[in-house]
């Protein structure tokens, strides 16, 4: 009955720990040194937990004498719990990595509070007037970036807060900063607005869209930028050659897109696979050499998707529950759930060993894979 039981354990019930919050998860991240992951909830309260394994994998895998077989035995202890905050607002509540530790929390009060890694609420460190509805921090630039959905403003410890001067009023709740900090670029009701943030922050260009972004993501050099659109797929943005186009074709909206480093290549939610393409034949004007199948296709939506920091692998969550990592550009995955409640958000850590993972029931995880098995 044990040993029935054991082969029947999936690699999520076996390499995860779980914890249940009382509503969804709508974000979470890592924070800058790796030790500890937040996760949002709609119900405007944030969780933390801790990176580190009081149950590693590697103390718990046996290799056979005999047979050389190599199995895990399952944990035997629960997992550290999860430390809560108070709700920050009625809803879910915009998250960015504090540069030093923890986290950057925006409050329906507006403002922007630092949350330690232990659940700990310092002093203000930004007030605005409205809540805050969309943060991110750029930490070679020594900046946040605010927006109450109308005013966006900086924020740099030396000179005080600024608002930027925009001659539109359309809604700004979505916002990113540039990998190297100088860029920042901007939501901006059906379209995106991207400027240059250095001594004075000035425009770069508008970019008009057939729908609102709900999310942006650079690459890793800031020459191209990548949005999902609330409708009608997805935006791509060359910021060297002014190039903007719309990759359509999408079954359901975009939530996520995401850049792989390591195989120069986009990919994105919203298909029956994960979506994904090679920059050395961008998705613009039509081309459609660079498209990269990645994964199985399948009768169900990927929701959300997360490339791996090192290696050439995409972490993709589906509408019933399901996770896979797949290798880019290869059919070949690696099912780690094969079921459960929809999957709201995926990230890997900065060195690639932990997946932490957030679900419509409220379910928020971390799956930590032994070294050995991405070689």
């Amino acid at each position: 009955m044990n040993q029935q039981t054991t082969q029947n354990l999936t690699l999520f019930d076996l390499l995860a720990r779980t914890w249940q919050r009382p509503s969804a998860i709508a974000e979470l991240g890592f924070s800058a040194d790796g030790s500890a992951v937040a996760f949002t909830s709609v119900d405007g309260t944030v969780a933390i937990a801790a990176v580190a394994d009081n149950e590693p994998p590697e103390a718990r895998i046996r290799v056979s004498n005999d047979l050389g077989q190599t199995t895990i035995r399952p944990r035997e202890k629960p997992p550290l719990p999860l430390i809560a905050t108070a709700a920050f607002a009625e809803g879910d509540v915009p998250l960015a990595t504090h540069p030093h530790s923890g986290f950057l929390v925006g409050a329906a009060s507006g403002e922007v509070l630092h949350l330690t890694a232990g659940g700990e609420v310092a002093n203000p460190l930004i007030r605005i007037d409205g809540p805050i509805v969309a943060i991110d921090h750029s930490a070679r630039a020594g900046t946040t970036a605010v927006s109450n959905g109308h005013d966006v403003f900086l924020s740099q410890s030396e000179s005080g807060i600024t608002r930027l001067e925009r001659d539109v009023t359309s809604s700004t709740d979505c916002l990113a900063f540039s990998p190297g900090g100088r860029g920042l670029a901007l939501g901006l009701g059906e379209g995106l607005s991207i400027w240059a943030i250095e001594d004075d922050a000035a425009l770069i260009r508008d970019v008009s869209l057939p729908a609102r972004p709900v999310s942006i993501r650079w690459n890793r050099d800031g020459t191209w930028l990548a949005c999902g659109l609330e409708t009608g797929g997805l935006g791509l943005v060359s910021i060297a050659g002014g190039q903007a186009d719309i990759v359509e074709g999408f079954p359901s909206p975009v939530r996520a897109v995401c850049w792989s480093s390591p195989a120069n290549a986009l990919f994105a939610s919203g298909a029956f696979r994960i979506a994904g393409w090679s920059m050395t034949a961008p998705p613009v004007g039509g081309e459609t050499s660079g498209a990269l199948e990645t994964g199985r296709a399948g009768l169900v939506l990927v929701e959300v998707v997360a490339a791996h920091p090192e290696k050439k692998l995409i972490a993709a969550g589906y509408a019933n529950g399901r996770i896979t990592v797949a290798q880019v550009g290869m059919r070949d995955e690696l099912l780690v759930r094969p079921l459960g409640s929809a999957v709201t958000a995926l990230a890997w850590s900065g060195d690639g060993r932990h997946l932490a993972i957030g679900a419509v029931d409220g379910t928020a995880a971390i799956v930590t894979f032994p070294a050995q098995m991405f070689k």
